[in-house]
């Protein structure tokens, strides 16, 4: 590693201390950052609720940023280079609207099962059950299909259509539901950071560990394709296996992301494109930590936008994304930038 890539990580790692105790201190109640780290470490604060506060909701709402920054980012990362497109994002294969589909059969199909069982039905961990399986067997349907298909973009389109399909489903629940279903799935697709407790939190967590240390496993694999897949084959990667393996952890990571904080855009798409402005290298091994520490930042910035600081409302997470990230696209394919692939 280069020793000015050395400074780079140092300085993102502060940044992202900084943003991370700036998050848990913003909100509708304005923490001190000397009472943030006296509940951190379990000191008593000069107000016992600020404790209450930041142990059991801004704490578990920074990690989960943190989470879902660094696995979107990381997720984009290889899903760009997998189909050397700059504009690949980690839910070209239709993961999330496998988990929309989930999703929308819960809420807004849940009604044909009548009463009583609709509403158990409807509850937080069923929905985070339906969307991971949404996005498990649309995942299962692209690899089926992908073990029959040579051409990597072929399977990107592929994704695409699934995600058209699924889509195409929910239009026509979404047309048949009450209103109030549609609003509660509308209120899911809106995402959210701040809706887990510390067990959700903790398999959120484990899962995401293990999409992260595919992703690691990933690296070399990565690293040989962006020479090509023919020379990649002369240097003796098995492509296949390779591409599965990438494939299994974006979707561990994005299937995950979406299931526990509904679908957030533009992370994925942007972080990479952020990351490489500042680290100029085709390197997996130095882009995927660096791609880990701007997600995570980027996220916990975006929440603590999304936060309206001294005020009682919260903006939906999904808009200030989307307003971070698509600006950033267009000022990128204006600038017309060399893409690293």
């Amino acid at each position: 590693m280069k020793t000015n890539y050395r400074y780079s990580f140092l300085i993102l790692s502060i940044i992202l201390l900084f943003c991370f105790f700036t998050n848990i201190s913003l909100g509708s109640v304005s923490i001190p950052i000397k009472d943030v780290f006296n509940s951190l470490i379990g000191v008593s604060t000069s107000n016992e609720s600020w404790q209450y506060i930041v142990q059991n909701y801004r704490l578990p709402k920074a990690f989960t940023a943190i989470l879902v920054g660094s696995g979107l980012g990381i997720s984009g990362l290889m899903m760009q280079t997998l189909f050397r497109n700059p504009l690949a994002g980690p839910f070209v294969l239709g993961i999330t609207s496998g988990a929309s589909l989930g999703v929308a059969l819960i809420i807004m199909g849940a009604s044909i099962f009548g009463g009583a069982l609709a509403g158990l039905l409807i509850s937080k961990w069923s929905i985070v059950i339906a969307a991971s399986l949404g996005s498990f067997l649309v995942l299962l349907a692209v690899l089926i299909v992908s073990s029959r298909v040579r051409d990597t973009m072929a399977i990107l389109i592929i994704g695409l259509m699934f995600g058209s399909i699924t889509a195409a489903v929910v239009s026509v629940l979404s047309y048949f539901s009450s209103a109030e279903q549609l609003q509660q799935y509308i209120f899911w697709g809106f995402g959210s950071l701040g809706n887990l407790s510390w067990s959700e939190l903790l398999i959120f967590f484990i899962i995401y560990c293990f999409g992260i240390v595919l992703s690691i496993i990933s690296t070399k694999g990565l690293n040989t394709l962006l020479l090509g897949e023919n020379y990649a084959k002369s240097l003796g990667l098995n492509i296949k296996k390779s591409r599965l393996l990438i494939i299994i952890a974006t979707s561990l990571l994005a299937g995950t992301i979406t299931a526990f904080a509904g679908p957030i855009a533009f992370i994925g798409l942007a972080i990479p494109h952020l990351t490489r402005q500042i680290f100029n290298t085709s390197n997996h091994k130095i882009l995927l930590p660096a791609v880990f520490l701007f997600g995570a930042i980027v996220m916990l910035i975006c929440d603590s936008i999304a936060q309206l600081p001294t005020s009682d409302y919260t903006l939906p997470i999904n808009a200030i994304t989307s307003l971070i990230g698509a600006p950033v696209i267009i000022w990128l394919l204006v600038r017309k930038r060399k893409m690293i692939f």
